[in-house]
Order: structure tokens, then C-alpha cells, then sequence
């Protein structure tokens, strides 16, 4: 059994424990070289994993570790790329805090879409601390003068649950992991 020291593992960690008893079927976006796959299999042997991730290079670690024969890799953007349909549950961790709250309720409708009746959508990423914090972070994307490549633009848990509402979502719970700014955000398809 693989053992979990560092805080971030503890975040990737803490999905698998969190989905249902019977999924199988699970889409995960953003999942790089697959850490948070490693306890899942742990839980969930047969379970059945889609990854989407923009980055061809982590993507590449994916087969190396032994539980790749349950797992389908899709590099390319999740705005751009088809889902699928009927999963049991949509996982991410640390993906989703680069999107403007328009960009996030494009995609939260496509995740709600494309789970299956009371799928779930565990979502374990950065969240500003206050409104403020989020206003300046958008701020910083849309005046980008130093032309940064990245720029986080985490929302606050507030908008978060309500853009989640507004596609759909219901029974939408937040939780602190670890850090003070991240939150594990869990919703349930209606």
C-alpha cells in the first residue's frame, strides 16, 4: 500500500475516499501524471478512468504505473475535447482554478452533462479566501501587462457553488483539505 506524506497527496487522497462505493466508471480532469489515481486504484481495482489533460508530457507517466490497463489518456483542452457520457463520477484536482467564472460554467454544465443521473463531481482545488482576493486575481489575468503564462484565477467557494447551482448541481457540500485555500467542493447530479 502506498504510504502519503506529502500535503499534496493528502488533497488526491482525500477523493477516492470521498466517492461513492460503487463507481466505476470516472472521468478525471486535469490528472497529470495520475498521483491521485494511485490510492483510487487502491480502493477501487476495477474501476475504469478516463483522463483528459492538456499536458502531453505528464500524460507520458501514465502508462508507466500499474494500473495503466484501467486507464484511457485524451491530451487536450477540456473545452474542446467530448466527454463522453455516463460516468459515475468526475474527479479533479488542482485543474480547474485557471478559469473565469464564464469558462467554469461552460464546463460545469458539460461535467453535469456528462455524468450519469446522481453522479457526482468531486472537485479539490485552490479557492480565494474572499471576493477581494478573487476580483484581484481577474484583474491580474485581464491587465496582464507583464504577460505572466499563468495566472491562477481561483473563485471563491461561494462562487463556486453558486455557478454549480446554476448548471444543475444539488446537495453541494465544501470542506477544508489541508490548506487554508483549498477546498474539496463535492455536488451531486439532480
Amino acid at each position: 500500500m502506498t504510504k502519503y506524506t506529502k500535503p499534496i497527496w493528502k488533497l488526491k487522497k482525500k477523493l477516492a475516499d470521498c466517492l461513492d462505493k460503487d463507481v466505476t466508471k470516472i472521468l478525471d480532469l486535469g490528472a497529470g501524471t495520475g498521483l491521485e489515481l494511485i490510492h483510487l486504484f487502491e480502493v477501487y481495482p476495477n474501476a475504469s478512468v478516463t483522463v483528459i489533460d492538456i499536458s502531453e508530457n505528464m500524460l507520458k507517466e501514465l502508462p508507466k504505473r500499474n494500473f495503466a490497463n484501467h486507464v484511457t489518456t485524451i491530451c487536450g483542452d477540456f473545452f474542446e475535447i467530448d466527454f463522453g457520457k455516463n460516468y459515475d463520477a468526475v474527479i479533479s484536482t488542482s485543474a480547474l482554478h485557471h478559469f473565469k467564472p464564464e469558462e467554469k460554467r461552460i464546463l460545469y454544465k458539460k461535467i453535469f452533462d456528462c455524468l450519469k443521473s446522481d453522479g457526482l463531481f468531486l472537485n479539490c482545488d485552490k479557492i480565494s479566501l474572499s471576493q477581494e482576493e478573487q476580483d484581484h486575481s481577474i484583474y491580474e489575468l485581464e491587465n496582464n501587462i507583464d504577460n505572466y503564462k499563468h495566472i491562477d484565477i481561483p473563485l471563491t467557494v461561494e462562487n463556486e457553488i453558486s455557478i454549480l447551482e446554476q448548471v444543475g448541481f444539488i446537495n453541494i457540500s465544501s470542506s477544508e483539505v489541508d490548506k487554508s485555500n483549498y477546498r474539496l467542493i463535492k455536488s451531486r447530479k439532480s
